[in-house]
Parts: structure tokens; sequence; C-alpha cells
């Protein structure tokens, strides 16, 4: 160990926060308001994290807009749904913390900054909306849009999506849901329209709008100016600083070329990510992808995680004594994977109403509407039983894809120059991609993604029979609310519907990932946990950096989101309450003031 004086000492804050998605940021709010000085360092060129690249939904029961809207969940009964899906592998401790504070939460960031606006539009149900405490309308809270000027100089350093959509096209919760059913009635259509005007205004007035993710990334950001909290960019935290007795109180950061001791009088808040992108840490502890990734086309390590993420915060967490759990795991959802690498969400389609989805046997497997981390589980539990499931394949028909939103493509007649697929016929690219097989009968399909011919007939001639009488008998696929949310609602059954005549398709699906969800392990109050259940002093651990609340489930639309702020809010809140006389004489020691007992921790 490496002895450090206070002398070394380049800057002092009373809390550091690492990382800079929505955990990070709403941590380091929570404690500029306690009256805490706080820095928070990122080690990417741009703010936002995986809050930037998301869906932007924050899932919180009891929110203040459900509240203004007349509809107040149960807090008892949500405790019991997320101990239900759960299934004991998350102590009751964090899971009432997180129900009892995220309200509180939101309420905070509300009153804190004119830039948060948060709204619930009833409808997008909880993943199992039949289980106790579970609901139908859901409690996902959204953002409205933004126009991405209101950043100033700071909207060159927003993490972008690698994708980017043509400038105007943005797609607001409920229009993405719409815009699936624009064959479907008059509403899908007038979000076609709207997006059209939407880019007319793009061109003419310059507008720069931004909407999900990257709005409540850029909200975020402009709260954090609005309090003049630092953020420094480009500024990797490398290791933990901790003293004689392991107690963390700092860490060393690189900075235009240069390393920097910055003590925290407080806490270190790792708001660092998971380990997305590092393929070393994947094969150890996800070793079922990279046994059948060469099975499927595309490269890459299949994760739509912010580039950035490489496991920093959860290694050096370790270091100073952590312990970790659920290393196994991640925000797992099925995809498309294109021969370049780029990966492509696989959502509505597995629950548009003419498909079904099969393994290396040709057998369904799963009802195909499940929430994406049942799908995967259900893919990864095949694949270990040694029948192939990874990849898969959603077979349907030409009507399908002349009536649906598949693999992104619009079913209307061809535009030119338009930003998506459009017209009658599958694109000559896809099927060359091998990505999209095609075929005049289901045994000439099967051959060609090497199922058994008579097994993928016998599954397709019983899928048919079950779509006709209007209940799929075998995986009870539309009984569940959440899975006829992007069904089509002129059916009776909005998952049901029998395959027509040929062409037929066959879609690949691989098992891509939102990011890893395994990491340190944390109390209720988000403190760093040894394996011995004591905790490491000065250590905090929220989002992808900490084990996730939500265990191997997933309760909403959100659910990653909502616990990275709230335990973020948390963590800030008991720094906070450990140093009652914070609100004093944050900002007012001195270098000179630190204990000389410190060290490095290599």
């Amino acid at each position: 160990m490496q002895a450090v004086t206070a002398a070394t000492f380049d800057h002092t804050v009373d809390v550091l926060v690492v990382g800079s998605g929505g955990g990070g940021m709403t941590a380091a709010l929570a404690a500029e308001a306690f009256g805490l000085d706080t820095l928070i360092v990122e080690k990417s060129p741009q703010f936002g994290g995986s809050t930037a690249l998301s869906g932007g939904g924050i899932w919180v029961p009891g929110a203040p807009s459900q509240r203004d809207a007349g509809y107040v969940p149960d807090p008892d009964g949500v405790f019991e749904y997320l101990q239900r899906i759960t299934g004991g592998l998350v102590s009751d401790a964090r899971l009432r913390q997180y129900v009892d504070t995220a309200p509180e939460m939101m309420a905070f960031l509300q009153k804190r900054s004119r830039w948060f606006e948060f709204v619930w539009k009833p409808g997008y149900a909880d993943y199992y909306p039949e289980l106790p405490g579970g609901s139908e309308l859901g409690s996902t809270i959204n953002v409205p849009a933004i126009d991405l000027r209101a950043l100033g100089d700071e909207e060159q350093n927003l993490l972008r999506p690698l994708a980017l959509a043509p400038a105007g096209i943005w797609f607001a919760p409920k229009d993405l849901r719409l815009f699936y059913q624009v064959r479907q009635n008059w509403r899908g259509k007038a979000v076609l329209v709207k997006l059209i005007w939407r880019m007319f205004r793009a061109r003419v007035f310059g507008d720069r709008m931004a909407a999900i993710g990257q709005s409540l990334a850029a909200r975020m950001r402009l709260a954090l100016k609005e309090r003049d909290i630092p953020l420094w960019l480009s500024s990797p935290m490398t290791e933990l600083i901790t003293d004689v007795d392991g107690t963390v109180t700092g860490a060393v950061v690189e900075r235009d070329g240069r390393q920097y001791r910055i003590a925290a009088r407080r806490g270190v808040i790792l708001a660092a990510g998971g380990f997305d992108h590092d393929m070393e840490w994947r094969r150890q502890h996800l070793p079922v992808l990279d046994r059948v990734r060469h099975l499927a086309s595309g490269e890459g390590d299949w994760s739509f995680g912010n580039p950035a993420s490489m496991g920093d915060g959860i290694r050096a967490g370790e270091k100073v004594g952590g312990s970790t759990d659920l290393l196994d795991e991640a925000w797992w959802f099925p995809a498309m994977c294109w021969p370049d690498g780029r990966l492509q969400f696989m959502l509505n389609e597995r629950m548009m109403p003419s498909q079904f989805v099969v393994n290396g046997e040709g057998k369904r497997f799963i009802n195909e509407a499940a929430p994406y981390m049942d799908f995967a589980h259900a893919m990864i539990e095949g694949q270990n039983s040694g029948v192939t499931h990874i990849p898969c394949w959603l077979v349907t028909d030409i009507r399908s894809f002349h009536r649906y939103v598949v693999g992104g493509h619009l079913p209307i007649p061809k535009v030119p120059f338009a930003p998506v697929p459009t017209g009658w016929k599958v694109p000559k690219a896809w099927l060359e991609s091998g990505i999209v097989v095609e075929a005049n009968s289901f045994e000439e399909l099967a051959t060609k993604i090497g199922a058994p011919p008579a097994q993928l007939r016998a599954t397709a001639d019983r899928f048919n029979e079950l779509a006709r009488k209007g209940h799929d008998d075998d995986f009870n696929r539309g009984d569940s609310a959440y899975d006829n949310y992007y069904g089509d609602p002129t059916l009776p059954n909005p998952n049901l519907y029998p395959l027509q005549k040929p062409p037929y398709y066959a879609f690949q699906i691989i098992l891509g990932d939102l990011g890893t969800s395994g990491g340190l392990r944390t109390d209720e109050h988000a403190r760093v946990l040894r394996s011995d259940e004591s905790f490491v002093k000065g250590l905090y651990a929220v989002g992808n950096t900490s084990a996730a609340v939500m265990g191997r489930s997933y309760a909403g639309a959100g659910a990653t989101i909502g616990p990275a702020m709230t335990f973020g809010y948390i963590a800030a809140k008991h720094i906070a309450d450990q140093s009652p006389d914070s609100a004093v004489d944050a900002g007012t020691q001195t270098d000179s003031t630190l204990s000389s007992d410190r060290k490095v921790t290599k």
C-alpha cells in the first residue's frame, strides 16, 4: 500500500460521485441539496450513461404524477409484488426502502429544479399485472421531449445512441405503441403524420428535439448546471483511497493526462455502470453467450449498454473489500444482430399475432409475448439443456409483414429516401444477411434454419389451430394485459392470428442485453457490503454497479432507471444523515484538515 498524506490530495469534496447516469446525477443533486459539496467524475467524454441510451421510463409506484391523477398504488401491495418477482433473492429491507423512498425521490427532483417535469400516462402495464400488487395501469413515469438547444455548449457532450434517427424523428412513449398500429387504425396514421411534421419543423426551424432517455439525461444535466454542481468528463476513477481502518476516503482520478487524488470527506458513491462491454468478464460470468456466439450471425458482445461500461466501479469496490452478487445476470433483451454487429430490439414483433418462436428442434418453448427477461431466461435454460435456443427463430408470413412493423420495416408503399425500410417486399439485404430466411413452405423454412421439417410443420399446425380458437392453451399468450400492449387491438385476442399463405419468413433472435445487472452487494442504504455482511465505510453503490434490487426479474418499464435514481437519492440522504453538521460546514474544510493516515488501495 502506498501511504498518502493530506498534503498529497489535489482536491477535496464532501461527496464524490463516480458516473453521470441517472443514478449518479440524482445522487449529486440530492447531496448538494443536503448541503454537501459534491463532484461528479465521468470516464467518458459524454455524460448520461445508460440512462441517455434508454427508453427513459422510471418505474415508481406512487409517484406524485400518479397521485395527481388520482391513482395511488398501495405500498404494501407493491412490496408484496416485488417480493413475489424477486423470489427471496433481495432483502425485504431493500425492497421496502425502494417502495417507500422512490416517490419521495421523484417529489424531491420536481421541487429541486424547473427542468424536472414528470408525467404518467396509464396503460403500460407492469410486467406481471396479474400478481398481487401488480398494476394493469402501470407505474412507468416519463419526461416530456426537450429541445437540446437548451443545453447550450453541453449538447455536444450528451451521450447519443449509436443509431441516430434523422432530424425531427423522435417518439414520445405513447407514440411508439400507436406507430406500431399504423395499418390498424387512424391513430397510428396520425403518428406517422406527426413524424413528418416534426421532420419539417426540424428542417425549417432548426428544432433539435429529443425524447425518452435523451430528454431525461439532458434535464438532469440542466439541473446540475442550475445548481453549479461540477461534472468532470473524460475523468476515469482508477482506484479508491482508504484509511488504515479500511474506510473509503476518496479516489484517484485521471484528468488531462495527470492523476488527481480527490478526498471525499463524507463518502464515495459508485454509479459507474456494469461490465456491459468487458469481454473478459462477460466470458467469465456469462459463459452461455461465449459458447453460442459462433452459432448466430453478427459480431460484437450483443449488448445495447453504454460503451464506457467496463466494470470499473465493481472492480474498485471489490478491491476495498466489497462483495458481489448476480454477476451471471443482465437486463436481457432478445434482439436481432446484423452481420456488421448492429443490434436491433425484438419487442413488438414478439407480441404481434401471426408469429411463433421456435428453438433448434422446431418447437415453441415460451409465451412469445412474455417480458423480455422471462423470454431470455427461457432461451438460456433451453440452451443449457442441450437444445439450441440461442439463436431461436421468429416465424411469420407475408401477410404479417404487410400489416405490422417487423424489424423496423414500415408496412406502407415504398417511399424513396425514407429513413426506415418501406415497401411490400422484404429487403433483399435482409435475406442476403442470413438474419432473415424466406421459404414457400414450413418444411423448406425448417431446412434453412436447421430445424426438423416435420416438427416445424406440426408446430405451425398446432399454433394455427390455437389461433383460430382464440386462446393459446399451450403458453397462454394474450392472457396478460402486458402481452396485449403491442398486439393488434382489432382482434379478439390481440396476440393471436393464424399464419396464412406463403411465403413464410424466419427472423433470427439472439440474446441481447441492456447492460449487466449484477454487481456490488448493497444494503437498504446503498452501502457496499462485505461478505460477512458488514459494510465498507464511506462507500456506496447504485445502478448497475450494484446487484439489482429487482433480482433476476423486471417489475415494469423503467425498473432499471427507477432504482438507480432512488438509491442514488438514498445514498446521498444517508451520507447527510451521518453528517448532521454537513449543511453548515460543507465546503469549508481544507485539505490540511484531513487525516494523514491515508493509503491508496492498489
